[in-house]
């Protein structure tokens, strides 16, 4: 059992489901020894401060979503544990190349169903997501131009949020309109969940 192992009320996983994302929390674990994949000091919390945190969002999927794009993926949060959860083909946008390494190795032993880009999200050919995902990635107003890039018409952003969600959202409210709804964190009270939708320039 992982040190900071807890499913409780936040996650209901299959067997099938919990091994694959106790494998990958392995993978980060180890290679987090030669490339900093996530803060040092979140390895002892990674089940609930990652896993968890990421998992929580495959509610909110809309179900007729088949393609998903996380941008600026990083370790794969939330990208590759939406992945590993849904088996929905996923799109992972890292231009980092040791992460994006990671990425590749990762989605290769494990299995998932998900496409590599280890390329600048801004130049990136539009992918034409249901979904786009992005955490720590970003403020809206660099995300948004980015959301509106690769989201198909229709299609719907996750946004984790920290404190800085208000802030952020006033920041954009001259120049873009969206449908905006707002869900609490399960992991952390001081965060948010953004789901937008119909972004579009003022």
């Amino acid at each position: 059992m992982k040190p900071d192992r807890h499913d409780g009320p936040l996650l209901s996983l299959s067997p099938d489901q919990r091994r694959r994302l106790e494998a990958y929390a392995d993978l980060v674990r180890s290679w987090s020894r030669r490339i900093n994949l996530v803060a040092p000091g979140d390895l002892n919390h990674l089940w609930h401060r990652h896993i968890l945190d990421s998992a929580q969002l495959a509610d909110l999927l809309p179900p007729s979503a088949t393609r998903l794009a996380d941008l600026g993926s990083g370790a794969g949060f939330p990208g590759l544990v939406l992945a590993l959860l849904t088996d929905r083909e996923t799109h992972l946008v890292e231009r980092d190349q040791r992460k994006a390494a990671f990425l590749r190795e990762a989605t290769r032993l494990l299995g998932a169903p998900a496409t590599i880009h280890a390329e600048d999200a801004a130049l990136l050919p539009p992918l034409m997501a249901d979904v786009i995902t992005a955490r720590a990635f970003a403020p809206l107003p660099g995300l948004l131009p980015l959301i509106v890039r690769h989201l198909r018409p229709r299609g719907v952003a996750l946004l984790p949020k920290g404190r800085s969600v208000d802030r952020e959202l006033t920041e954009v409210a001259g120049s873009w309109t969206m449908r905006l709804e707002r869900f609490p964190s399960r992991t952390d009270p001081s965060a948010t969940i953004l789901r937008v939708s119909e972004v579009a320039r003022v």
